[in-house]
């Protein structure tokens, strides 16, 4: 069987009251039109659903059965429409980000936080991962937003600049250049140089900076992700430069921490979005409080700073 809604509105409006001038008025719908609604259920279930007599109709036991399947279905009807609503409204759901480690452990936690505060009933998903899989998440569809470095963004996706962070030196503590005051991309001349993966925004910026700067390390070891640096780090088996987001990563390192310049090198982060795609609901309602945050100068780590 086949009962639309709006039968089943009917029914139980007429089957509460058992009265179709009430139910009329409760309705603001002609009685003749719930008369006729009520025969088609009939009709429809083959049974009799009201005891009809001059004066008043009662509802028989089908009618009573129909009643309180009525009132459920109507109830979890209204229950999901309500849910609907809030989602349209971007107050429950989930976002999805896909983001770089750094800035899921140390951008994002006050977005979050504010975030939750804002909508409690919006779950917060992160894919955190290098920067080309951020953007082959989001390109996929497989996050809604990525916040990460945009440089050679692909075709279909935009970027809104977000933030940027410093580079800094990372010596084992008992490098020689460990004290200075500052260093140059030049000092690493003759260095072994711990480099992270290709597909890093990080390794984008360092390979960049030497080129600018003319200079070639000694030799380069590769690492797969910032925590290994930071051991390697510790082992006194080479030097490296880090954004300033990255630190929080490494913490369980003992290095030595040493400003960059000649030049002075900044990575920018970017929130990436879809051209060919609406951001849904629950990620608008993220980003408005993202956007909240840096209206306000909401306090950034040491080195890292708001950009519009």
């Amino acid at each position: 069987m086949d009962l639309s809604l709006r039968q089943l509105r009917v029914y139980a409006a007429v089957a509460r009251a058992e009265s179709f001038t009430a139910a009329a008025a409760e309705l603001h719908v002609a009685q003749s039109s719930l008369s006729r609604t009520v025969l088609e259920l009939e009709r429809q279930l083959g049974v009799r659903l009201f005891d009809r007599t001059t004066r008043r109709i009662r509802r028989t036991p089908e009618g009573r059965e129909l009643l309180e399947a009525a009132e459920r279905v109507l109830a979890a009807h209204r229950a999901e429409m309500a849910g609907l609503q809030r989602y349209l409204a971007g107050e429950r759901g989930v976002v999805t980000i896909a983001t770089l480690p750094s800035v899921a452990a140390a951008l994002l936690p006050p977005v979050i936080a504010r975030f939750r505060e804002q909508r409690p009933q919006t779950a917060v998903r992160i894919l955190d991962g290098m920067s080309e899989a951020a953007l082959e998440r989001l390109a996929s569809g497989a996050a809604d937003l990525a916040i990460t470095s945009a440089d050679g963004l692909p075709d279909g996706l935009r970027a809104h600049p977000l933030a940027e962070d410093r580079f800094f030196a990372v010596l084992p503590p008992a490098h020689p250049l460990a004290g200075a005051a500052a260093l140059g991309w030049g000092d690493f001349s003759g260095e072994q140089f711990i480099a992270v993966g290709a597909d890093s925004s990080v390794r984008a910026g360092t390979d960049r900076a030497f080129a600018e700067a003319a200079v070639r390390p000694a030799g380069v070891t590769e690492a797969g992700n910032v925590s290994t640096v930071g051991g390697l780090l510790a082992a006194g088996l080479g030097v490296s430069a880090m954004p300033a987001l990255v630190e929080v990563l490494m913490s369980f390192a003992d290095y030595a921490r040493v400003p960059l310049v000649r030049p002075a090198l900044d990575r920018r982060l970017s929130v990436v979005l879809p051209r060919d795609r609406r951001v849904p609901p629950p990620a608008r309602s993220f980003l408005d409080c993202l956007r909240g945050l840096r209206e306000e100068g909401h306090p950034l780590p040491a080195d890292v700073r708001w950009v519009d």
